[in-house]
């Protein structure tokens, strides 16, 4: 290589723009981050294209971090992001703010509940157990709670009873009417 450019010594010693320190051992994505550093200072005109070449060529060759930041030591870091400022948060009255519930929804288990003893009254706790399996749903999606499976469990058994006693209401008065009484 041409013996130009530099010796280590005419770095000043400050911290590189990679931000490296010690001599813990660099990886090959860390010899890239260096040569895009270096490929950045050439096409702003910081370093001359014989200079480039050889930092480029030491810094595959580098082992460790503090060789990397010998490299780039004398290239300036990324200026600083302008500020941005955002707008200040607006604070909501509590009683427009949904409030996060926690725990299971009650709504959910009166379902479940309606939905299960609908058997035993003859259905009429069926049509509570869909209502009430309807509003669970509703409430959960809007409030986050738990008790998704008993709402639709709730909605299942009622709809299931409801249905179950209209066929058989159907059943007995088609019996009823083939009979003639």
């Amino acid at each position: 290589m041409s013996q130009l450019l530099y010796t280590r010594r005419s770095f000043p010693r400050r911290r590189a723009p990679l931000g490296h320190a010690g001599t813990m051992l660099a990886g090959d994505a860390d010899r890239e981050r260096a040569v895009e550093v270096l490929k950045e200072a050439y096409t702003e005109g910081r370093l001359r294209p014989e200079e480039y070449d050889e930092r480029v060529g030491r810094a595959y060759q580098a082992r460790t971090y503090a060789d990397l930041d010998l490299l780039t030591a004398d290239i300036p870091g990324p200026p600083a992001a302008p500020a941005t400022f955002a707008p200040a948060p607006v604070a909501h009255p509590a009683s427009l703010t949904p409030a996060r519930l926690t725990g299971t929804n009650s709504a959910a288990t009166g379902s479940l509940v309606c939905g299960i003893i609908g058997v035993c009254t003859l259905g009429v706790t069926s049509i509570p157990a869909v209502i009430l399996g309807h509003v669970a749903r509703s409430q959960i999606r809007r409030t986050g709670q738990d008790g998704g499976g008993q709402a639709t469990a709730g909605l299942v058994l009622g709809y299931l009873v409801i249905i179950g006693y209209v066929v058989f209401i159907a059943a007995v008065a088609g019996v009823i009417s083939a009979t003639g009484h």
